[in-house]
């Protein structure tokens, strides 16, 4: 079902086939559609693992990206919400 606020529909299928979010999918198609995808794959990097990080960085990432509950959450459900967010 195409999404007029998606301007690289392929893009975010390919990304929200790899478990990405959908917020996250619609990033990263919409600036690949903007700058074009080599650019925007040239920045991209690699973030530590989530279970290297403290329950304070996880709640802290959390809080970031709008997950609800992540003050009563444990580091794996943090770890969990964050993944799948």
């Amino acid at each position: 079902m195409p999404n007029s606020s998606i301007k690289d529909e392929k893009t975010y299928e390919e990304i929200r086939k790899q478990g990405a979010s959908k917020e996250k999918a619609a990033r990263i198609a919409n600036a690949s559609a903007n700058e074009g995808r080599k650019k925007v794959s040239s920045r991209g990097g690699r973030s530590g693992s989530y279970e290297d990080m403290t329950k304070g960085e996880l709640y802290d990432r959390a809080k970031k990206v709008g997950i609800d509950g992540r003050s009563s959450m444990s580091k794996k459900e943090l770890v969990d919400a964050l993944r799948n967010h």
